[in-house]
């Protein structure tokens, strides 16, 4: 981020997970942040351990201006149904956060890890989001912002993954490996298979596993 320049940066956690929720985070990052930031160990999520990712997921919340969408599974299940295309959903998700953040701050630029074509994010947002400068972009970790929301949204997706744990006393790994399948078949030994979609993002391939 250049010397000048205040952003929002936009991540999201739980897209690879078969269960638990889609959590979409927003974070709003002035050029006096940044330095802090780096010193408390903001980078990518994905190179933190759990236990750092709520611990710095914290301070960020403490010290900027963010917010959450957090889309649970029933309601993943429903929407994904309705768009039928994984990339819309997220697009719908990161639309929501721009805004909700837009509502609270004065900010000209939003980057976003880029996903599918990019006028999915572009046709998904509203008034407010239209104003601002939208950079998409791979690897947008890279940026003090987007790894603020990537934090932020991985750490509350661990702790709803925990609390649909304890909620039905199966413990719901992250993934969708082997341990995924396992605990699937477990909660449908339990719950029934009809209740699955109440836990699990069903169009995963992981499902016909847990079911087959």
């Amino acid at each position: 981020m250049s010397p000048s320049s205040d952003q929002i940066g936009v991540d999201e956690s739980g897209k690879g997970d078969y269960f638990g929720p889609l959590v979409i985070g927003g974070v709003y990052v002035t050029s006096e942040d940044e330095a802090q930031l780096r010193a408390a160990g903001v980078r990518d999520s994905k190179a933190l351990s759990d236990k750092k990712v709520s611990a710095i997921a914290a301070h960020i919340r403490a010290s900027c201006p963010s917010t959450l969408v957090v889309i649970g599974p029933e309601r993943y299940n429903s929407l994904y149904r309705s768009l039928r295309n994984l990339n819309r959903l997220l697009a719908w998700g990161h639309a929501r956060a721009i805004e909700n953040l837009l509502a609270k701050v004065s900010c000209h630029q939003v980057v976003s890890d880029q996903f599918g074509d990019e006028r999915f994010l572009e046709s998904a947002l509203m008034k407010r989001g239209r104003t601002v400068r939208l950079v998409q972009k791979p690897r947008a970790e890279d940026e003090i912002a987007v790894a603020a929301a990537s934090i932020i949204a991985r750490a509350e997706f661990l702790r709803r993954l925990q609390e649909l744990s304890s909620r039905y006393d199966v413990l719901l790994p992250k993934g969708a490996s082997n341990g995924a399948i396992a605990a699937g078949k477990e909660f449908v030994r339990r719950y029934g298979a009809d209740t699955l979609g109440q836990v699990a993002k069903l169009h995963f391939r992981t499902t016909a596993s847990i079911l087959s």
